[in-house]
């Protein structure tokens, strides 16, 4: 039986015998509870949660994860309580299968419930990040397993995975695992698509794959004459989406593509990697601009390798990547990895034995979902500020911070510190005094000129991408107007906004984008489901008088998918 094979494959990551009689008889618990029950493909339900658990023992989890992956959709599924598994399986098992469940529970029926997912996921991160590595583990197998699922079905839960789950697998350091959920994502989004890019890749993948074939050895002999060890070589082939975003933007051009298939070395140490660096460079002229060092300066996700592009024999340009075991290993697995090099590591259950800098962005979200009132506010902020290409910038000390594209000095402040934003009176990059509203670039270093009793100016509206920075400045703002006022100031009139529209991607952040246009503030905003394909999106919105108001509304029904606008004080 498959069950009893998958099981097989899990003890073999536990060399304890009490780990294994452990896990043996939770998969034996979790198959009598779920009894005769079948996925949509027929298969007995039981595969799902085992093949959940393998994928999380091959992250090298320990074995309290472990059984919480088989017995992930037992207490939704079955008659089994969390109370019960506490009693026989210890509170640590109980824990994290109640986390996983809590998120389970969401009904993935639009956006509301997308940003509840997200809410509750972030939450349950910085509490215990293993409920999500088993969340991630229960999407990778469920994605390997659509093609039983109906197509409107598929492509919803893609695209779930291609917005949320991919960029969080990407933000724990789990880039093998983000590769794969885009890939399986991207076959069901965009179908004509990926099937194009198989036919037309086949041909270059070969060619770039001999090519390599015959480099590694010539590249290994280098190394090895110069004494340093090889602990493995490898082929690395570049995955599908990322492929394909960066076709689109070389006009689909297979010939600008020079990292399709790149060379990686794994050698012991980090002394290794810079003198196996230098031999590369010895006997291969480096492609200018294209080294990178993520060893001296590693990607906040914990990324640590180096890149280098050199032309290779016939002056074909190829990508050698250098990285040691644990590099390799923390590239493949992210946080997952990090845990697993830590003895003893899981015997808290709380992420707080990471390090600091590794998970700020954890609490950073913690911060955001306690700010920001309505759960669309909050996701739409996760994708401006989260979700999107990232700069990676140095502060005067060398710390790294991690930004959006397109983010300013001023954004950079309010990432320090609140009263550094507040109070900011110039900048200087890599030295220079620049304006403001500079967009910064990867590697800069930034230094905030202040001054005491400074305020925010209302033009870094115009030009800030953070959503923390804009709710700062708003806020200093507010406070400035009402300081000034005293008493006698003239509130606003709240005025309340109930639009129907026609349900459809990003139909939210173009009514948001009308308001915002015509400088009216956005108070709250909230959704609510109809009869489809209509949806409500009722705001609450600052109004000093009716007749922009009556503008406003009418620059709304302008925009695609509004059916119908009514407002009330």
């Amino acid at each position: 039986m498959k069950m009893e094979k998958i099981l097989e494959n899990i003890l073999t990551y536990f060399p304890s015998e009490k780990d294994k009689t452990f896990i043996s008889k939770a998969a034996e618990f979790a198959r009598k509870a779920h009894g005769s029950q079948k996925r949509d493909s027929g298969e007995p339900y039981i595969c799902h949660p085992m093949d959940v658990a393998l994928t999380l023992a091959g992250m090298g989890l320990d074995a309290s994860t472990v059984i919480a992956g088989i017995f992930h959709d037992v207490v939704e599924d079955t008659p089994t309580t969390v109370e019960e598994i506490k009693i026989k399986w210890g509170f640590e098992v109980a824990f994290l299968v109640n986390g996983v469940t809590k998120l389970s529970k969401i009904q993935y029926s639009g956006k509301e419930a997308q940003a509840e997912t997200l809410r509750k996921m972030f939450l349950a991160m910085a509490e215990d990040i293993r409920v999500v590595l088993i969340k991630l583990a229960d999407r990778y197998h469920n994605m390997m397993t659509l093609d039983s699922l109906s197509p409107e079905r598929q492509k919803k839960i893609s695209l779930e995975t291609l917005e949320i789950y991919a960029p969080v697998a990407y933000r724990l350091g789990m880039g093998e695992l983000k590769g794969q959920l885009e890939d399986l994502s991207f076959k069901y989004l965009y179908p004509k698509e990926y099937q194009w890019l198989l036919r037309e890749i086949k041909k270059f993948y070969r060619e770039s794959e001999d090519y390599i074939k015959r480099f590694k050895p010539v590249l290994e002999l280098a190394l090895k004459k110069e004494g340093i060890k090889i602990a493995e070589s490898q082929i690395r082939f570049k995955h599908y989406w990322t492929l394909y975003k960066k076709l689109q933007r070389h006009e689909m051009n297979f010939d600008k593509m020079h990292d399709l298939v790149a060379a990686r070395v794994i050698v012991p140490t980090i002394e290794d990697c810079y003198l196996a660096l230098g031999v590369v460079h010895q006997n291969w002229k480096p492609v200018p601009g294209l080294i990178k060092d993520y060893i001296a300066l590693p990607k906040p996700n914990g990324y640590q390798s180096l890149h280098t592009s050199v032309f290779g024999p016939h002056g074909k340009i190829i990508e050698v990547q250098i990285r040691t075991p644990e590099m390799h290993l923390r590239a493949e697995n992210g946080i997952a990895a990090h845990w697993a090099y830590k003895e003893g590591y899981f015997k808290t259950k709380s992420s707080k034995n990471l390090n600091n800098k590794e998970t700020a962005w954890i609490d950073q979200l913690r911060e955001w979902q306690k700010e920001v009132k309505g759960s669309d506010e909050f996701v739409d902020s996760l994708k401006i500020d989260f979700f999107k290409d990232r700069i990676f910038v140095l502060t005067p000390v060398g710390d790294v911070l991690d930004l959006p594209d397109g983010a300013t000095p001023v954004d950079f402040a309010y990432q320090v510190h609140s009263d550094i934003g507040n109070q900011c009176s110039g900048a200087k990059i890599n030295g220079k005094i620049v304006p403001l509203n500079t967009q910064l670039q990867s590697g800069d270093m930034v230094e905030i000129l202040i001054q005491k009793n400074k305020k925010p100016s209302e033009d870094w509206l115009n030009f800030v991408k953070t959503r923390i920075a804009q709710d700062r400045i708003r806020s200093a703002i507010r406070s400035k107007i009402k300081n000034l006022a005293g008493p006698k100031i003239k509130v606003a009139q709240v005025a309340h906004l109930r639009v129907v529209v026609r349900d459809r991607i990003g139909i939210l952040k173009d009514v948001s984008k009308v308001i915002s246009s015509q400088k009216i503030n956005i108070l709250s905003v909230k959704t609510e489901g109809a009869k489809n394909p209509f949806h409500y999106l009722n705001f609450s919105v600052e109004s000093k008088d009716k007749r922009r108001l009556e503008q406003l509304i009418f620059a709304i029904k302008k925009t695609k998918g509004v059916e119908e606008v009514s407002y009330q004080f």
